[in-house]
């Protein structure tokens, strides 16, 4: 009897617990709101935050309470941006597809190590022993911390330098955040014209740390029939909204580090 008392209290203590924790969740529910959950299914979930926001559901969220434009989602591209568009009743507006690239072209030929690394194989390890083991401070170290982070198998790391195939790339954004050195970055993929270097020194220095890094001769700027290069910090940029991909520019530089991208 004594058994059969204990069990039926633990019963009904258990009984009483599942009615109140049900009253709780009935009670403190949060409405599931319709619009967002729609919203939220059209999108491919990536949750890489390249829109701005924190991952999928911040999107949504944004983009139901009307503090989002749905043109904002990279890896989705177009397609979804139209489905967004749909469910909430307005335009898509333009949006050019985005890839990442790497602007810097600092492999093994073009710089040498400045100091025999031996730690933990890593760029954001490298980076903190005197801006890393290659002799251009500014460049890309080789160690492949963007690889490990790319889920879509679209970087590679040859040479010593990591080289995105635009193909794979989801413009996800995980690479950028992930580079110590900053020079990842997301441009339109139908840019034909890139500048690969992220030096900032002066032009005497630069050539000794690269082969290839950019002088800031400014020879670029004086030959773009648009104006849509500029020097700044010693360092040569291309704004792709300007440039009409004449490869002026790719002609005169004297260090060959304004590339063709045309395929």
């Amino acid at each position: 009897m004594e058994i059969l008392l204990a069990v039926g209290i633990v019963a009904l203590i258990g009984l009483i617990a599942g009615l109140g924790l049900s009253s709780a969740s009935a009670a403190l529910a949060v409405p599931v709101d319709e619009k967002t959950e729609s919203l939220r299914a059209a999108l491919p979930g990536a949750n890489c935050g390249a829109c701005g926001f924190s991952g999928c559901d911040g999107y949504a969220a944004a983009l139901a309470e009307g503090k989002a434009d749905p043109n904002r989602c990279a890896p989705g591209g177009p397609d979804t941006a139209a489905a967004l568009a749909d469910l909430l009743g307005v335009e898509a507006g333009p949006m050019k597809k985005k890839v990442a690239m790497n602007l810097c072209n600092g492999s093994n030929r073009h710089v040498s190590p400045k100091f025999d690394y031996q730690g933990t194989p890593s760029c954001a390890a490298a980076s903190m022993f005197f801006a890393g083991n290659s002799s251009c401070p500014y460049g890309c170290l080789g160690f492949g911390d963007c690889v490990k982070v790319c889920e879509y198998d679209a970087i590679k790391v040859l040479n010593g330098l990591a080289r995105i195939d635009p193909l794979r790339c989801t413009a996800c954004g995980r690479c950028i955040k992930t580079c110590p050195k900053g020079i990842l970055a997301l441009l339109p993929a139908d840019m034909e014209v890139l500048v690969r270097c992220s030096n900032k020194d002066k032009g005497a220095k630069t050539r000794k740390q690269c082969d290839v890094g950019c002088i800031g001769c400014m020879k670029c700027t004086k030959v773009c029939p648009t104006g849509a290069i500029k020097v700044e910090e010693n360092l040569a940029r291309i704004d792709p909204d300007t440039c009409i991909n004449c490869g002026a520019c790719v002609e005169t530089c004297p260090v060959e580090c304004i590339h063709t991208l045309r395929v």
